[in-house]
């Protein structure tokens, strides 16, 4: 009876040390997340004053000339990254911008991702509800972001909520195909589009600065909107686009030629371009900047900025009484001066 009873106590006493072991490691881990997570808080406001204090002193005459340095580099480092996995959204990904949403558990995820499911946080399946997540949202307005295009080439740094509107216009982005045959979604860097039109679109690719083609047209009463992407020149190191499209200008059956450049509109306005068109003693001439692939065709269709053909000019053009089509479109593309340049701009000599 006395060996049970100890051995009922002993028994006793080692579940409540092991009940004691056990708060005793729960306490610690929450004691050590509390830690971790304060330290990560301490080291974004360290790494936020000490920006503010660097700036605030290279702006005073006495310290005109002093580097300073950023506390704890490896720990900006690790904030940084840490703070980019808080802000990936548990569903796509993507950076999250607010209203960024949160279970009740602490689950985050993006509004885009929140209208998607059925308020079932997708993390721990519990309700979702419309609980807004303030402290991160707050953080994101502290910080600044590379932009995604980075890889490609583009090194600035922007404030969190100025980062999708730079990354809209961002002149790393890739372009998309600029094939007017068909809505092609194929996107990329030049290069890789220029052999993308060869094989997979099976364009013409013409080297040199001046071009001829003819378009013939067997029942030319037959006017539907068509398009069609002629060429590619290969001309001062840069590639352009000839575009040739049918359509209807109100009732007014048309045609249409234009020239895109496979590039930016700043790298666009370097060049000038004219197309011609004519026979039977007639001729109309169009010169104009090549428009960027930026634009799609059919915005500079709609915009009318190219050489546009009434359809009884072009028959009466091609002869033969009208019972055939033939337009001979020539060209020629040359790189603009300096002085063409601020004619175009509207800057007289005298200024």
């Amino acid at each position: 009876m006395l060996a049970s009873s100890f051995k009922q106590r002993d028994d006793c006493m080692t579940t409540v040390e092991f009940r004691e072991k056990g708060m005793y490691q729960q306490q610690k881990s929450r004691e050590e997340h509390a830690f971790s997570a304060a330290s990560f808080c301490k080291e974004v406001t360290e790494l936020r004053l000490t920006s503010i204090d660097s700036q605030a002193a290279t702006s005073r005459p006495e310290f005109k000339g002093i580097t300073f340095r950023k506390a704890s580099t490896g720990g900006f480092a690790r904030s940084r990254n840490d703070v980019h996995e808080l802000l990936d959204c548990t569903v796509c990904m993507n950076l999250m911008h607010p209203p960024i949403y949160q279970c009740a558990n602490g689950h985050t995820l993006c509004s885009s991702c929140k209208a998607r499911i059925q308020n079932c946080c997708p993390t721990c399946r519990h309700e979702l509800g419309n609980i807004r997540c303030l402290a991160l949202e707050k953080v994101a307005e502290s910080l600044e972001l590379p932009c995604v295009y980075q890889n490609l080439g583009c090194i600035d740094m922007f404030p969190y909520y100025s980062k999708l509107k730079h990354e809209k216009n961002c002149k790393y982005r890739p372009y998309n195909c600029p094939y007017a045959g068909g809505e092609c979604r194929v996107t990329g860097d030049i290069p890789y589009l220029v052999m993308h039109l060869k094989d997979d679109h099976e364009v013409d690719m013409h080297d040199g600065c001046s071009f001829s083609h003819r378009y013939v047209k067997s029942n030319p009463q037959e006017v539907e909107n068509a398009t069609w992407m002629l060429t590619v020149f290969n001309c001062f190191g840069r590639q352009f686009c000839l575009h040739f499209e049918a359509f209807r200008l109100g009732t007014a059956p048309v045609y249409m030629a234009f020239l895109r450049f496979m590039g930016d509109d700043d790298d666009a306005k370097q060049f000038s371009y004219s197309l011609e068109v004519g026979g039977n003693g007639r001729k109309l001439i169009w010169q104009g900047i090549p428009r960027s692939i930026r634009d799609s065709h059919r915005k500079v269709r709609d915009s009318h900025d190219g050489l546009i053909i009434q359809r009884k000019l072009a028959l009466f053009c091609s002869g033969n009484e009208g019972m055939e089509l033939k337009l001979k479109v020539t060209g020629r593309i040359w790189r603009v001066s300096f002085f063409q340049k601020q004619k175009v701009a509207g800057v007289s000599d005298e200024e």
